[in-house]
């Protein structure tokens, strides 16, 4: 790394110079101008070491590494951009990536050596790129890393995009949590799938979390009577006051008493699986839609699970969809953005962050998330602007 260093002049002291054998010249005098700018930086990312077996230790699974370096006045962008990191989202999903890339899945396997991706709200250094200028805020899915190149082919429109806030009143990290992934998860599939009539009644997992939370109030805006599970005492009082009529922990409170007493399920929305996922076939309606958005009692589990209930599914005429969110934000990315940031903003909405400050702690955060231990949204701050 080069720093600016004031000329010396020969009046200097000998004693006073510093030791560079490096650097020679006429009289020892040093001829680095001031103008010179710092050519490299530091470049910490998160980089995936070995596929877990199980959870993901961080420091083994993962570790963060500072040895990268980039210059940012003058690394070329092949016509893309750079971007500084401001933000990382801690999703369930990564785990799904922590695996063999032999075993097939509906999304690449992570490179052993090479950062964790995920998604990222983050701010243009430099572009070469029509669509993009400098200044301009980006989310999208990219490297875990402080600083990343963005090359043309990665600027698809549905999966990297300018995200603005001209009221001031929404920070940068909700386009990780409400008006991110997880939000568009749950916008997106709740309009498509749900069939939600008045009256009827819902059954959400992991409703404290960044997706479960969104869809219990996506439920009681079209007048849905909500249930809603989670795991810890103080995620079912934040169910409680976005409007879940019945809220429980799953792990103090019987699931199957729950939904004797307030059921029948007319949709379901798992985001669990396992036990969870086979009661819910038990205690549903007729013409049930069952949205099977994630199934992480199972994603550290090796064992599999047995189903006493899944002949519900045909008898009960259950309708089951399983999807995938990008596969859906070319019918509701639009429609997403222009209604979800009002709501937002005026409150009508309501969500909560769990914040990790520092790239270095995203491993834990990232482990936290497996082991249902955030509190909310889990988002790791990188770098203010």
């Amino acid at each position: 790394m080069l720093a600016c260093i004031e000329y010396l002049t020969k009046s200097s002291s000998a004693s006073s110079l510093p030791t560079l054998p490096h650097i020679t010249g006429r009289d020892s005098t040093l001829r680095t101008p001031c103008s010179t700018t710092i050519m490299s930086i530091r470049n910490a990312q998160l980089i995936f070491k070995e596929i877990p077996i199980g959870f993901p230790e961080p420091g083994k699974t993962t570790t963060y590494e500072t040895n990268a370096t980039i210059d940012i006045e003058n690394v070329s962008l092949h016509g893309g951009i750079l971007v500084k990191t401001l933000s990382v989202s801690i999703d369930p999903f990564m785990r799904g990536r922590m695996r063999d890339p032999k075993i097939p899945s509906y999304a690449p396997a992570y490179t052993l050596g090479k950062p964790v991706r995920g998604y990222a709200v983050t701010r243009v250094l430099r572009s070469e790129h029509p669509n993009f200028k400098a200044g301009d805020h980006v989310t999208g899915f990219m490297d875990l890393s402080e600083y990343v190149i963005l090359l043309p082919d990665e600027l698809i429109p549905e999966d990297v995009f300018k995200v603005t806030n001209a009221n001031g009143k929404i920070p940068w990290s909700a386009y990780l949590g409400p008006l991110g992934m997880p939000g568009r998860t749950a916008y997106n599939a709740w309009k498509e799938y749900s069939a939600a009539k008045s009256g009827e009644t819902a059954f959400i997992t992991t409703g404290g979390g960044p997706v479960g939370s969104l869809v219990i109030q996506l439920a009681k805006r079209d007048g849905l009577k909500v249930i809603a599970s989670a795991g810890s005492d103080e995620k079912v009082e934040f169910m409680k006051s976005i409007g879940a009529d019945v809220a429980f922990n799953y792990k103090t409170t019987s699931t199957q008493e729950i939904l004797e007493k307030e059921g029948p399920i007319d949709v379901y929305w798992d985001n669990v699986g396992g036990e969870t996922l086979d009661l819910a076939f038990a205690y549903s309606a007729n013409f049930a839609r069952f949205i099977e958005c994630g199934l992480i009692s199972t994603y550290n589990n090796t064992d599999g699970v047995k189903f006493k209930h899944f002949g519900k599914v045909i008898r009960g005429r259950i309708k089951l969809f399983g999807f995938i969110v990008t596969d859906l934000d070319p019918k509701y990315l639009e429609e997403f953005y222009k209604t979800m940031p009002d709501l937002i903003a005026r409150g009508e909405l309501k969500y909560r962050e769990d914040v990790t400050r520092g790239l270095e702690f995203a491993g834990e955060a990232i482990l936290a998330v497996q082991l249902g231990k955030n509190k909310a949204k889990s988002v790791v701050v990188v770098a203010d602007e």
